[in-house]
C-alpha cells in the first residue's frame, strides 16, 4: 500500500499504524561524486531486499529514499505474506497461460519463504494465520467459486470453508492454511541494518530526479549526482519513461484503519473480500492490545469524486459490524496493477542493460517484492530462479491488449475532462476554508488553492510528469493525478508516482 498526505480535515489524522510513534531508520550523509556497483532507488521491501542480497554477494550497494525508509507503499501495507490473494488466479487465468499462473505462485512461495526464514533469522515477529477468501453476494460467490477451481489447478492447497469467527453471514469462502501477517517496518529496520552491516549506504531525503544511462549511469539527485554501474528502480512505478510502464500500470488508492474493538472477538484470521466494495480484515497486537485491522473501498487514482466519503464509509462499515469498535489509526495505500495481473519486473527496455524495474505487485507486494528481489538480484548474479524466465518471456494476449486500451482510453478521457473543468473553472476565488481547496483559471493555467494547517497556498495542476489536470483529495489534503498517479502535498511537494519534480508554486490571492 502507498503513502498518506497530512492529514485528513478531523480528529484523526492520516497516519498508518505501522509508522505511528517510530522512530525513521536513520540514513547517512550523501555525497556527491561518490561510485558503486549498484545504486538502489527506493527503501521499501523491494529495494531493501534487493540491496540485500546484492550485498551479500560482494556488490557495492547504495540505496537512495527520497522520503524515508517505508515512507511509501510499504510503510502502509496491510502486510499479509500470503499466497491466497482474494480473486487474483481466476482473473489471472483469463489474461494468461496456466504456465504462468503456475510460476507466479512459485515466485510467490520463493518470496514468502525467503521473507519468513529471514524474520526468523532476524527476530521480528511473524503471526501464522490461515488466509480466506470470502462472498458476501450471489455474484460474489461466484467469484469464490472460481477462485477456488482456479487456485487448485495451479497447484495450492485451498479448501472450501464456512467461517465462524465473522460477525456476519458469508455465502461462500476458500482458505488457505499457514499463511502469516507481521508488521512491515520492523522487517524493514532489519533489513536496513544488515545493508549497513554489509558495508552499503542508505541515503534519505535525497531523490533521484533523472539518470543518464552509460559506464557508468550518472544518477541525478537533488543533492548531487552518483554514479552506479547497475540501477534498481523499486519505486512502487518506475520513475524513467523508457520502458513505458505508466501506460501499462493502473494506479489504485485504497484505505485502511485500525480500530481497538471491546469485547467483540476479532478475528484471527486473514480475511479478503471477494465483493466489490472490497473489505479486508485483519488483526494485530500493538503494545500488548489486539485491534482490528480493516481495509477496503478502492479506486483509481485521482478519480474518487470524494476519498474522504470513502474513507468515512469503510469506518461506518467497521462499526455497524464489530460492536463498540474504536478508530485508532487510519491510513491509503498506493499499489499498481498490470494488465495480466503479472507484475513486471527485470531490466528495463531501452535501459542499456543497466537498469532495473520491479512494479505491479497489485496489492500483494509482501511475497512480489521479495520475489522481485529475488530475481533481479538472480539475473543480475548470473543465477536467477528457474520461474523468473517464464514470467519474463509470457505472451501478451489479445485481452491484455483489450485491457490496456480501455485503461489508457479511461486516461484520456480523464485528461480530457480535467482540462475542460479547469478552462471552465473561474478566474477568482474567495480562500478556501480548512482541510478544502479550489481550482481557479490563470489564463490557461489551472492553479490550485488550498488551505490546510492555516496556510494558504496556490500551486500549478499541471502534473509534471504528463501534463494532466490535478484533482484535490479531501481525505489526505492532496493534490493527486487521475492519469498515472504522482501525488503533490498540498503545497507542491512530490509524494510519489512516475512525476520526478514537485509542482510550481503559485502566488495565493484573495479576492
Amino acid at each position: 500500500m502507498g503513502s498518506s498526505g497530512s492529514g485528513a480535515g478531523s480528529s484523526h489524522s492520516m497516519e498508518s499504524l505501522w509508522l505511528a510513534g517510530r522512530e525513521p531508520v536513520p540514513g547517512e550523509p550523501f555525497v556527491p561524486g561518490r561510485t558503486c556497483d549498484v545504486a538502489v532507488v527506493g527503501a521499501g521491501l523491494t529495494g531493501l531486499v534487493t540491496a540485500v542480497l546484492l550485498a551479500r554477494a560482494g556488490r557495492e550497494v547504495t540505496v537512495i529514499e527520497a522520503r524515508e525508509v517505508g515512507a511509501v507503499t510499504t510503510g502502509h501495507t496491510t502486510a499479509k505474506i500470503s499466497l491466497l490473494q482474494g480473486t487474483t488466479y481466476s482473473r489471472m487465468l483469463k489474461h494468461t497461460s496456466e504456465h504462468v499462473a503456475r510460476a507466479y505462485v512459485e515466485a510467490n512461495r520463493d518470496g514468502q519463504t525467503w521473507l519468513l526464514d529471514y524474520c526468523a533469522e532476524r527476530g521480528v515477529a511473524v503471526q501464522r494465520r490461515d488466509a480466506v477468501t470470502y462472498a458476501l453476494s450471489l455474484l460474489g460467490r461466484s467469484a469464490v467459486q472460481q477462485e477456488y477451481e482456479a487456485a487448485a489447478r495451479i497447484g495450492l492447497d485451498v479448501e472450501q470453508v464456512e467461517p465462524d469467527e465473522l460477525p456476519f453471514t458469508t455465502r461462500a469462502a476458500i482458505r488457505l492454511a499457514h499463511q502469516a501477517q507481521f508488521d512491515p517496518m520492523d522487517a524493514l529496520a532489519a533489513l536496513a541494518a544488515d545493508l549497513r552491516t554489509l558495508g552499503g549506504r542508505l541515503h534519505v531525503g535525497v531523490r533521484v530526479q533523472g539518470v543518464r544511462v552509460g559506464e557508468p549511469c550518472q544518477l541525478h539527485t537533488s543533492q548531487g549526482d552518483l554514479l552506479a554501474r547497475q540501477i534498481v528502480l523499486a519505486t512502487g512505478t518506475p520513475i524513467l519513461d523508457r520502458g513505458l510502464y505508466f501506460a501499462k500500470l493502473i494506479a489504485l488508492r485504497s484505505y485502511a484503519a485500525a480500530f481497538r474493538v471491546a469485547g467483540t472477538l476479532i478475528p484471527e484470521g486473514m480475511y479478503l473480500s471477494a465483493d466489490s466494495p472490497t473489505r479486508s480484515l485483519r488483526s494485530t497486537l500493538r503494545g500488548g492490545e489486539e485491534l482490528l485491522l480493516v481495509g477496503g473501498n478502492g479506486h483509481v487514482v485521482g478519480r474518487a469524486a470524494s476519498p474522504k466519503s470513502r474513507l468515512r464509509e469503510l469506518e461506518v462499515w467497521t462499526t455497524r459490524n464489530f460492536a463498540g469498535a474504536e478508530l485508532i489509526h487510519r491510513w491509503s495505500a498506493q499499489d499498481y496493477r498490470s494488465a495480466s495481473l503479472v507484475p513486471f519486473a527485470g531490466k528495463l527496455p531501452r535501459g542499456g542493460g543497466a537498469v532495473w524495474v520491479a512494479t505491479g505487485y497489485n496489492k500483494w507486494g509482501m511475497t512480489n517484492a521479495v520475489a522481485a528481489g529475488l530475481r533481479i538480484s538472480g539475473e543480475m548474479l548470473g543465477n536467477p530462479p528457474g520461474w523468473a524466465k517464464v514470467i519474463g518471456h509470457r505472451v501478451t494476449r489479445p485481452r491484455d491488449l483489450l485491457t490496456g486500451a480501455q485503461a489508457n482510453a479511461s486516461v484520456g478521457v480523464a485528461a480530457t475532462l480535467g482540462w475542460t473543468a479547469a478552462l471552465m473553472s473561474p478566474g477568482t476565488t474567495r480562500t478556501p476554508a480548512e482541510g478544502q481547496a479550489v481550482v481557479v483559471r490563470r489564463g490557461a493555467r489551472p492553479v490550485g488553492i488550498s488551505t490546510v494547517g492555516g496556510s494558504t497556498c496556490a500551486v500549478s495542476l499541471v502534473c509534471p510528469h504528463l501534463k494532466g489536470v490535478l484533482r484535490w483529495n479531501d481525505a489526505e489534503l492532496s493534490w493527486d493525478c487521475p492519469l498515472h498517479g504522482s501525488r503533490f502535498t498540498a503545497g507542491g511537494a512530490l509524494l510519489e508516482g512516475p512525476a520526478t519534480s514537485d509542482l510550481r508554486t503559485e502566488a495565493v490571492e484573495d479576492r
